[in-house]
């Protein structure tokens, strides 16, 4: 039997639908998506087809695609989740913390779930920053993901971020320390990690708070 597939979408970015017809939906996407990501574990992510993954989930190519534009956004969905959890993260931290506390928080939410979930989530990530089309989404969402979080910073600090370059550069620092504790935990073979993402994203914001809490620049 192939592993369990990674869950996380399931684990942190659950939320309670609020019709019948949301449940079934939310339903038909999740057995797609464990049902490709046991595949692509067990044949890897180029040798599976649409067709395989609608099979072994018991519904027709057709209805796969209702859900999905193509197989990779089966893996990328959950990357949606994450980002999400940061921005409400940060829009939930007191008023008068500094930048680099608030980021670090933020930023954090979706490390802790991998550490938490790291036999479920472990494979995922390596499948993403392994597969140059799905890493490629990825960068996508991270892209994404800065916007946002540049425009809740910019928000808390009192500043557009359309005509103040601190947001969006220290959005850019949080996720550039995220990215790097992701390659670094992620890292090496087998199951096993000895890695805490958690505290090796502390150790990122170490270098990154003079920075990111420092006087702002001259004429600003």
């Amino acid at each position: 039997m192939p592993a369990e597939a990674p869950r996380y979408h399931r684990a942190v970015t659950t939320r309670p639908e609020s019709t019948l017809a949301q449940r079934k939906r939310q339903l038909v996407a999740t057995e797609l998506t464990e049902t490709a990501l046991q595949l692509f574990a067990l044949k890897g992510f180029a040798a599976v087809t649409v067709d395989e993954i609608a099979t072994g989930a018991g519904v027709s190519k057709r209805t796969f695609f209702r859900y999905f534009a193509s197989k990779e956004d089966v893996v990328v969905q959950f990357l949606a989740g994450m980002g999400a959890d940061m921005r409400t993260a940060l829009t939930g931290r007191p008023a008068a913390e500094r930048p680099s506390e608030a980021l670090r928080h933020a930023v954090s939410v979706p490390l802790a779930a991998c550490g938490d979930h790291v036999e479920r989530v472990l494979p995922v990530v390596r499948l993403i920053l392994r597969t140059p089309s799905l890493l490629a989404r990825f960068l996508e969402h991270q892209a994404e993901w800065r916007e946002d979080l540049a425009e809740e910073l910019g928000a808390r600090l009192g500043l557009d971020p359309e005509a103040d370059l601190r947001p969006r550069l220290a959005a850019g620092m949080a996720l550039t320390a995220f990215d790097a504790v992701l390659r670094r935990w992620s890292a090496g073979e087998g199951a096993e990690v000895t890695e805490d993402p958690v505290a090796l994203l502390g150790e990122a914001f170490a270098v990154l708070t003079p920075a990111l809490d420092g006087p702002a620049p001259s004429g600003a």
